[in-house]
């Protein structure tokens, strides 16, 4: 066996770094994972998430860097792993703790966002930046955080004062005590304990601190149990509809009966009863309509469950859930519980025989007869493309279910429609989250892989809207839509190309998805647009390649493709936005394995002149960009010229020994005579 394939046959080892990496991304994904903070601190609890999540592109870009890291900077790195522990102890407390808890113990959670701040700043002051291998962006990026949380450490945020005096005073109490109502409805509200499931949850986070404390709770929890009655008591006097939840009612049959649990998923959150109309808010979660509307009704704008700000009061119904419920119920030999009858309402956005031709176009798309389906999508394609408000009132009467689950339909026309109607609806921000959440993605993917030329170009253009928002990016990466719009960015009408380019380049600003691209073999496809004159696609091409030059399997991809020349000429000939782009790449190729041969490529090509130029007159990001190449250049020529000296001293040195000993020998030969 040679020594090569000894080598690829030995098994990866991971490094002190390797780990301490692994351990940072995962600690950023498990602190990405933790929502629903409690009120009372949630702008402090998210303002720390928030910021943390911003350092994940660093973590991942050091997971797949194959640079060696120092023992100092692994050494800063460890010491910010134990500072995001911390942090993710401190977030899992304010999503699963007690809310009276974590009022009443103000001063005390206060302090420990301080500690916090403090150590995650602590950690990254020791990051040594310019020893790690991550790009420009990304430590842009971080060294943005870290100017954050330097200011975040010098104030914190105090919370509602009025709401932990009111606590406070009920707290010291005696548990027979009267409270006036009008501070109860208000520390229900603040606290956001109006329903069974918050009553329920809180319950449950007392409860918790009861087992954490060896079953001994203590006064303090025991208070605080009383103070959470007095809460309950009120709220279920005031809302008497939200107490126990009913039973549904068995059918009769013979023999023995026994009522059935319900499923968890199957109870609408609010009333924990059995749903017949289930409907889905902008968060993703499902209620039952009657109960969500008068929740929305007395002016609240949270999601119940979540507690997550609402980005419209849109309800679309949960058809996949009904139908389940529906079979469970005859499965279990339970009568279905009746959808309350409609009041033809038109929905916000729309006239009343606007929503009832959308309602007859839906009838129609739910329909067997293709026919139908087909002029069905059609019209709501049209529809969609028209204005704001139809596509308000398409998507509030429920098509977008529909329209996904026409995507897989061999009919092409049909597909088209569907697509495109989807686009159309996408324009409007409030119903991306219904298309993700109506299970779009993979049905979209799908036609971008099979669907006809125009289907295609309108599924990568679906693609791009969607991942406008960040989540989705990830969401879509994993679907796998990343090499079939490299495949369009090839082989695609002009339109197709560029529909595909838009699309890769908003993926791929999201770190992990640009692996992927680099593996779909998009730098052969850019390479390809950047020399095909006809291509009409430089702007893109260079877009594209600049974002993924700072992924070490993109920098090695645009190496091997032996790109330089290319980016060379734009840089004397291009636009100031190629130039720009043209001049990002050749910023990471100087910072890789390679930067010595590149950097002498540059100096043989004469480019410090045209840098200098960019330097004066380019775009802000282009005079950044060249600035950086003329220093690396310069620093380049002045290792050369001491390398230069160096070779020159061993070279002259045997000489002058020469030299030397031939005047000794004269000398002495002299002083003999």
């Amino acid at each position: 066996m040679d020594q090569g394939a000894k080598e690829a046959a030995t098994p990866e080892v991971p490094t002190a770094a390797g780990r301490v990496a692994d351990r940072l991304a995962e600690a950023v994904e498990e602190i990405a994972g933790i929502s629903d903070y409690r009120n009372a601190y949630k702008k402090q609890f998210c303002n720390l998430s928030r910021r943390i999540n911003l350092l994940a592109p660093m973590f991942e870009e050091l997971k797949e860097s194959k640079d060696p890291i120092s023992k100092p900077a692994v050494g800063a790195l460890e010491k910010l792993s134990r500072a995001l522990d911390s942090a993710k102890d401190l977030l899992r407390l304010g999503s699963e703790g007690s809310k009276i808890f974590l009022v009443l113990e103000r001063d005390r959670i206060m302090e420990m966002f301080q500690v916090v701040t403090f150590q995650l700043q602590q950690a990254l002051d020791k990051i040594p930046f310019d020893e790690i291998d991550i790009s420009d962006e990304v430590k842009e990026q971080v060294e943005l955080v870290h100017s954050q949380f330097k200011r975040a450490k010098e104030r914190i945020d105090a919370t509602d004062t009025e709401l932990h005096t009111d606590l406070s005073s009920i707290y010291s109490m005696s548990a027979d005590a009267k409270v006036d109502s009008t501070v109860l409805q208000s520390l229900a509200e603040k606290l956001q304990l109006m329903t069974i499931s918050d009553l329920k949850q809180e319950s449950i986070a007392l409860h918790e601190m009861v087992v954490s404390s060896s079953g001994d709770p203590g006064k303090v929890i025991e208070k605080m149990v009383m103070l959470l009655k007095k809460i309950k008591d009120f709220v279920q006097t005031q809302q008497p509809e939200m107490g126990t939840p009913t039973n549904p009612r068995v059918l009769p049959s013979h023999g023995t009966t026994k009522t059935p649990i319900i499923p968890d998923d199957f109870r609408c959150p609010i009333s924990l009863e059995l749903m017949g109309d289930p409907v889905i808010v902008s968060t993703g979660q499902t209620y039952e309509r009657g109960y969500i509307k008068k929740w929305l009704e007395a002016g609240h704008n949270t999601c119940p469950k979540t507690q997550q700000k609402l980005s419209s009061t849109s309800l679309t119904p949960n058809h996949v859930l009904r139908s389940l419920i529906m079979r469970w119920c005859e499965e279990h030999g339970i009568e279905p519980p009746k959808r309350p009858a409609q009041t033809g309402k038109p929905p916000s956005g729309c006239s009343a025989s606007e929503h009832a031709k959308v309602v007859d176009l839906l009838h129609k798309l739910s329909s067997q007869n293709l026919e139908d389906q087909r002029s069905a999508a059609g019209e709501l394609r049209l529809l969609a493309k028209r204005n704001a408000d139809n596509r308000v009132c398409i998507a509030e009467a429920g098509a977008i279910p529909l329209l996904v689950s026409l995507l897989v339909t061999h009919d092409i026309r049909t597909q088209e429609h569907a697509v495109t109607a989807l686009l159309n609806l996408s324009i409007f921000e409030e119903n991306k989250g219904k298309i993700i959440v109506s299970g779009a993605v993979p049905g979209i993917v799908h036609v971008l892989k099979w669907g006809s030329m125009e289907a295609r170009e309108n599924a990568a253009a679906t693609l791009f809207s969607l991942s406008v928002v960040d989540r989705n990016k990830v969401i879509i990466g994993e679907s796998g839509a990343i090499p079939p719009l490299v495949l369009l960015l090839s082989e695609g009408s002009q339109r197709g190309k560029k529909d595909a380019a838009t699309a890769l380049f908003n993926l791929c600003i999201y770190q992990g998805n640009k692996g992927k691209a680099v593996r779909a073999g998009v730098i052969q496809t850019l390479m390809g647009l950047l020399t095909d004159p006809e291509a009409s696609m430089m702007d893109e091409a260079l877009a594209i390649m600049a974002i993924l030059s700072s992924h070490p399997e993109g920098k090695a991809a645009i190496t091997a493709a032996e790109a330089l020349p290319v980016l060379i000429k734009v840089i004397r000939s291009g636009s100031p936005r190629n130039k720009e782009n043209a001049a990002a790449v050749l910023v990471h190729l100087c910072n890789g394995e390679r930067q010595q041969q590149h950097l002498a490529e540059l100096q043989e090509q004469g480019m410090m002149e045209p840098l200098f130029v960019m330097v004066e007159s380019g775009t802000d990001r282009g005079k950044r960009k060249a600035a950086q190449l003329l220093e690396r250049m310069n620093r380049f020529l002045d290792q050369q010229k001491e390398a230069h000296g160096r070779a020159k001293a061993q070279i002259q040195a045997p000489i002058q020994g020469l030299v030397d000993e031939s005047r000794d020998t004269t000398t002495s030969a002299s002083t003999d005579t």
